[in-house]
């Protein structure tokens, strides 16, 4: 993008679209006659129906069709509703064959989304920097300068979808979770590929970790302070505290660590969160029901995955947890750009979970479903790649969904990235010359969250980033393109 000379007075900057997000999003930043920002929000443009349109279906259709809401997490949403559609059909627990399937299902699409995200959206700026030029910034240039890490992104994401494959039916949108349990089990074959490939991942996992720790050694003020805020935590936790990213129940902390509530049911969700609806984006705003507005807004994700949990059940993610809280003497790390380190540990976790399963023969048994007696109502949760997802049916008496809610991860980012765009809006673009090098760190900021926008809506053609400055009467004085 070219830069331009601009008028002196109030102005309004549009980054649209975000780029390199899964999803189509927009940011607005207002800056006053000083050039200084006043304002600065990230815009959800589009709108998300899923909810109305699985009124009137059967309830075990659910999940096969509400995943169809996200081409890269569809995993989640298909077992968040299997689960909730579980309590529908009158079954709490499901037989342990089911269960684990279920798991290794989920560890492949956390392994496989982490690594889309951490390789193949952010390394780019993590490894060329924020200022590179647009066209360094993408994974085609990750893959000639550094081959091995290019060659992390393609065989890390590839063995994950192998493992939703195995265990889903297929890599995209599965079909084996239904209500009460699973319709198949993992055949040998599949299981030794998988085997014959996961000890590779396990080490390309340790890999990333290391080389991600020596970027943060490097350029510890950057880590420090970019984007830097203190939030609450919101994550599922489970026996004892430790880490489960399939079930277990909610804890939420401060910023200090201590308890806001846990061993929250899922069930009781609405008692605990208030969803708020703002004018300007299609994104709702929950927070934390016994706080303010102000002071209840919370962070989900690998972040809040690792600072709220106790413990992980695996050596090597638990040695690096342990490392990763020392950053904050054992308190919540907060840094925004520790969303990364946070991903790596989670994927590190996911592939010494896929290696133990993949090694347990109760997958080859053929007790898979569990039937029980019709309720009406399903609320489920589990941890997303992107944080903790909420799904709610009401079911009639004919089997017919007749509502649903979702909260889905990126919503309860929502406030958390508005602020983050905030903070570095007003720290790096104040006052200086509006280049495309300095709009890409409010980009970087909201790409940490590794948001999922519009969960599998898709624009067809070209999607360049138009950056139009307006004056106080909203005249275009300015207007650069980055295709």
């Amino acid at each position: 993008m070219s830069s331009a000379q601009v008028s002196q007075g109030p102005r309004k900057i549009v980054i649209d679209p975000v780029t390199r997000v899964e999803g189509h999003g927009k940011v607005t930043i207002r800056l006053n006659e000083a050039g200084e920002v006043d304002q600065a929000r990230f815009h959800i443009v589009e709108f998300r129906g899923f909810e109305r349109f699985v009124q009137g279906r059967m309830y075990w259709e659910v999940p096969l069709i509400i995943q169809r809401l996200c081409g890269i997490c569809p995993v989640s949403h298909h077992l968040a509703a299997a689960k909730a559609m579980d309590l529908v059909a009158g079954v709490d627990r499901i037989t342990p064959t089911a269960e684990k399937m279920r798991r290794l299902m989920h560890y492949g699409q956390v392994l496989q989304s982490n690594a889309l995200h951490i390789f193949h959206l952010a390394s780019p700026d993590l490894l060329f920097g924020f200022d590179a030029p647009p066209e360094q910034r993408n994974i085609i240039a990750v893959l000639n300068r550094y081959p091995e890490i290019g060659k992390w992104a393609i065989f890390i994401r590839k063995f994950g979808q192998e493992v939703i494959k195995a265990t889903g039916g297929r890599k995209i949108h599965p079909t084996s979770a239904i209500p009460g349990g699973i319709n198949h089990n993992l055949s040998i074959e599949s299981r030794d590929a998988l085997r014959k490939d996961v000890d590779q991942i396990l080490a390309w996992c340790s890999a990333a970790l290391d080389q991600h720790k020596a970027y943060v050694a490097k350029n510890q003020a950057l880590h420090r302070d970019f984007a830097r805020m203190r939030s609450n935590f919101v994550s599922l936790v489970g026996s004892q505290g430790g880490m489960d990213l399939y079930d277990g129940r909610l804890r939420a902390i401060n910023a200090d660590g201590q308890a806001i509530f846990d061993g929250v049911a899922p069930a009781d969700y609405r008692d605990y969160f208030i969803e708020e609806v703002r004018p300007w984006s299609y994104l709702k705003f929950p927070h934390i029901r016994s706080l303010s507005r102000e002071a209840g807004w919370y962070r989900v994700g690998p972040l809040a995955q690792v600072n709220c949990c106790a413990s992980i059940g695996t050596p090597l993610a638990e040695a690096a947890r342990r490392e990763f809280m020392a950053e904050n003497g054992g308190g919540p790390v907060q840094p925004t750009l520790a969303y990364h380190w946070a991903r790596l540990i989670v994927l590190l976790h996911c592939a010494e979970k896929i290696k133990e399963l993949l090694f347990d023969d109760e997958l080859q048994d053929t007790d898979l479903l569990v039937k029980g007696e019709r309720r009406g109502e399903g609320i489920a949760c589990i941890e997303a790649p992107r944080g903790t997802l909420f799904h709610h049916y009401i079911v009639d008496e004919n089997d017919q969904v007749t509502s649903a809610n979702l909260i889905v991860s990126t919503t309860s980012n929502n406030e958390a990235m508005n602020r983050a765009v905030q903070q570095v809006a007003k720290t790096d673009i104040s006052g200086h010359e509006i280049t495309e090098a300095l709009l890409n760190h409010v980009e970087v900021a909201i790409r940490a969250f590794d948001p999922c926008l519009s969960c599998a809506t898709h624009a067809l053609g070209q999607m360049p980033l138009v950056v139009t400055l307006e004056d106080a009467q909203g005249s275009v004085v300015a207007t650069g393109v980055r295709e």
